[in-house]
């Protein structure tokens, strides 16, 4: 350090060392060739973003065959042999790579399949063939083209083979005590790639392919479930999606809000379950129109449903007449809630002159919420799309093994709802006000819902459909449903009916 011109502080400059300059600029050029040379090695063992893995699952006497076809570029750091004349490193030598391929089948395929019988896990398969194939053969179409294609002779080794393009396929063979066993299969593929999709096609013996589709690692799934097996996994189903689905929850606080007695409630609640259950066998068997815009149409009448249910309560708790001054305020003591109107009474109002009325409304609710019913059903369909696969030979088992358990969902919602709302409308806000509140949140939700579901409503096209032959068997059938519908109706409503007058009073009286 020097003292500078004016006896401020400087620095001395000394001459730039132009060696150094030379070195670092030789120094980044070595890197920069360096990394163009490993680059294209270094993206070849990316995970790729989807897979396709398509198999062929067949019992056949005392051997069952699995057929896999996967992508080699999801099947990384393995050292494929290179062509020893060629210039290019992404090609494989077809002569010197079945042993790197029986390799790769079995560290990325047969050690994360877990196959079962009779609910035994089976010892780990035989490779029998392998067989590296280009991206343009169609062999999986079929089961036979499949097994023809992976025991019959390979491709040429002088075949410019891009193993980042290309398919492997592998013959796994199982000891098996009977093809006629009932049979599971656990694969864990998911690690092929960041979205992998497997698909399965069961072949059984004597009897007609089924197809399944998973994402991802599915668990275990049986392919020729029993009919235990079949209706406890939807009843499992159907429990948690209706814990799952926000806009189903909703709509059943739209009618837990108003009135909360549980006789009551189981009443509409099994109404809205006949009503879905309607349209979801209906849809499962092929009887909802196809169309693109329909999903989206029942998606905005589930949350306009919600929307009129939130309005209807508080149109109705407004227009209900307060029996006490001190109604609108916020109860201060168990005497000030004894005062009060029952839990329920925006149905069953104590006065003589209002049960007529009462009873009215609730009859009113039951009608709609069996219509909403119809148009949620459509909803479950769609979400069973995919599920209904597992579902073996037992598709109407299953239908209704989920209904209950959706019914079982909702009969929980009502036991963990009515006492919650109670002790809010006790102690935190009056019935009336809260009631008010609460539908008034709900409904400001669902019509975001709405007006965001009908813009995409919007963007499809919809065409009247050509009457023709189909056009009228199809509106047949429909008009059979209406039938079933209003049959199920007048059964519930009318010979059923758990709120007769003269059965009302003495519960009410009790």
């Amino acid at each position: 350090m020097s003292r500078g011109p004016r006896g401020t502080l400087g620095y001395k400059r000394f001459p730039r060392d132009r060696s150094g300059v030379s070195c670092l600029a030789v120094c980044t050029a070595v890197v920069a060739a360096a990394l163009a040379v490993v680059a294209p090695g270094l993206s070849a063992h990316d995970i790729p973003n989807d897979v396709t893995v398509q198999t062929f699952f067949k019992p056949d006497g005392n051997r069952l065959r699995l057929l896999v076809r996967v992508p080699l570029g999801a099947m990384r750091d393995m050292d494929y042999p290179k062509p020893r004349a060629a210039t290019r490193g992404d090609l494989m030598d077809l002569g010197r790579a079945e042993s790197t391929l029986r390799d790769a089948s079995t560290l990325w395929l047969s050690d994360f399949i877990d196959v079962y019988e009779k609910g035994e896990r089976l010892p780990k398969p035989r490779v029998v063939a392998v067989r590296a194939s280009l991206p343009s053969d169609r062999s999986f179409t079929s089961y036979d083209d499949a097994l023809a294609h992976v025991t019959g002779p390979p491709l040429p080794p002088d075949t410019e083979f891009v193993w980042a393009q290309g398919l492997l396929d592998v013959l796994f063979e199982y000891p098996i005590q009977s093809d006629r066993s009932q049979f599971a299969i656990e694969p864990r593929l998911a690690r092929l790639g960041i979205r992998t999709l497997t698909v399965l096609r069961f072949l059984p013996p004597g009897g007609a392919v089924r197809g399944f589709e998973f994402f991802g690692d599915p668990g275990l799934v049986q392919l020729d479930p029993s009919w235990r097996q079949a209706a406890w996994q939807f009843v499992k189903l159907g429990f948690s999606h209706i814990l799952d689905g926000t806009d189903h929850l909703l709509f059943l606080a739209c009618l837990v809000i108003p009135f909360r007695r549980f006789r009551s409630l189981v009443a509409v609640v099994t109404a809205f379950t006949v009503a879905h259950s309607i349209t979801l066998i209906a849809s499962a068997y092929n009887l909802a129109p196809d169309a693109l815009w329909f999903p989206p149409l029942i998606e905005t009448l589930i949350a306009t449903s919600i929307v009129y249910m939130a309005l209807e309560n508080i149109v109705f708790v407004a227009a209900r007449r307060p029996q006490s001054g001190s109604h609108l305020q916020r109860p201060q003591s168990r005497s000030a809630f004894a005062s009060m109107p029952p839990a329920s009474a925006a149905f069953a109002d104590a006065p003589s002159d209002s049960a007529a009325s009462a009873r009215s409304a609730l009859h009113r609710r039951w009608l709609v919420t069996f219509a909403f019913g119809l148009v949620h059903g459509f909803g479950f369909s769609f979400a069973l799309r995919q599920t209904l696969q597992f579902a073996g030979s037992h598709l109407l088992l299953s239908l209704l093994s989920f209904n209950i358990g959706v019914e079982l969902g909702q009969l929980l919602v009502l036991i963990v709802l009515i006492p919650l709302l109670g002790a809010l409308f006790r102690f935190v806000v009056a019935e009336q006000l809260g009631t008010i509140i609460l539908s008034a949140l709900i409904g400001h939700t669902a019509w975001h819902w709405m007006t965001e579901r009908y813009g995409v409503l919007r963007q499809f096209r919809f065409e009247w459909p050509v009457v023709d032959a189909a056009f009228l068997a199809s509106a047949m059938r429909w008009a059979m449903l209406a039938v079933i519908a209003a049959g199920l109706y007048w059964l519930v409503f009318g010979v059923l009916r758990v709120d007769k007058p003269g059965t009302r009073d003495a519960h009410d009286a009790a």
